[in-house]
């Protein structure tokens, strides 16, 4: 299960959550989780046999989320994260990296912080709630523009990064050629790159570079992003896969 001392030691406090929560008899909750985080997470969970558990990041489709460990029924309400919304003129083009560098400039770690979903003229930031006071009373300008905070819009979330659809054809599904075909390299760079452990498949690493990519799979490739197999939509006349990626910005 572990491919790092820094795995290992992230295994053991998801372990010492568990054991907090049954000590307590109260909900656990870790900071926010990286997707490989939460994927080597559940399978420890999994390895104990410990199912009462969630993750949750502030919306259905939040990428990083914190997890929560319950004694009793989980309960989404329970979880410390809140959401900042920033407002201010669409031609100030703040981005991420302008909210997350003025986040990190308060002394704030990065796992206090979750998903920073940007749009023209409005950000929404979730964080651990604990902290949401103090970030509140600190920021009026991001990126050298003036920003002002208003009560959070949850119904209606910025897109954030945005996707784009990547229409490709495959000699086959195997992971090298789906990397390959995404990141623009040759077959050796590819497979160099697979076992070097530069790449993820469902969030955690693979050396396997002959693997079967299925719909639905999630991988990344560092340097290039994170990509989604969306569908395979047939094969051509001559065997080839054609398949729809979809490329997370």
């Amino acid at each position: 299960m572990f491919t790092s001392d820094n795995d290992e030691l992230f295994c053991s406090k998801i372990e010492d959550m568990t054991s907090l929560c049954f000590t307590r008899q109260k909900p656990v909750f870790s900071q926010f989780l990286t997707e490989s985080q939460q994927a080597l997470a559940q399978k420890v969970l999994q390895s104990i046999y410990f199912e009462n558990y969630v993750f949750f990041g502030g919306s259905e489709s939040s990428e990083r989320k914190v997890l929560g460990v319950f004694y009793d029924e989980p309960e989404r309400l329970a979880f410390p994260v809140s959401a900042i919304e920033f407002k201010y003129r669409p031609c100030d083009k703040l981005t991420h990296r302008d909210f997350l560098g003025t986040l990190m400039s308060l002394g704030i770690e990065r796992d206090t912080v979750g998903d920073i979903l940007v749009d023209n003229g409005r950000t929404v930031v979730f964080v651990k709630s604990e902290l949401k006071d103090y970030i509140e009373s600190q920021i009026f300008k991001v990126g050298g523009a003036g920003v002002k905070i208003v009560q959070p819009n949850l119904n209606s979330l910025p897109q954030g990064r945005g996707t784009e659809e990547m229409s490709l054809t495959v000699s086959s599904l195997r992971y090298d050629n789906i990397v390959a075909a995404v990141s623009g390299l040759s077959r050796d760079k590819t497979a160099k790159l697979i076992l070097s452990g530069e790449t993820t498949l469902n969030f955690a690493v693979t050396q396997n570079v002959s693997c079967t990519v299925k719909e639905g799979d999630t991988f990344t490739i560092r340097g290039k992003g994170k990509f989604k197999l969306d569908k395979i939509l047939g094969v051509t006349k001559k065997g080839r896969h054609k398949i729809s990626v979809i490329h997370f910005r």
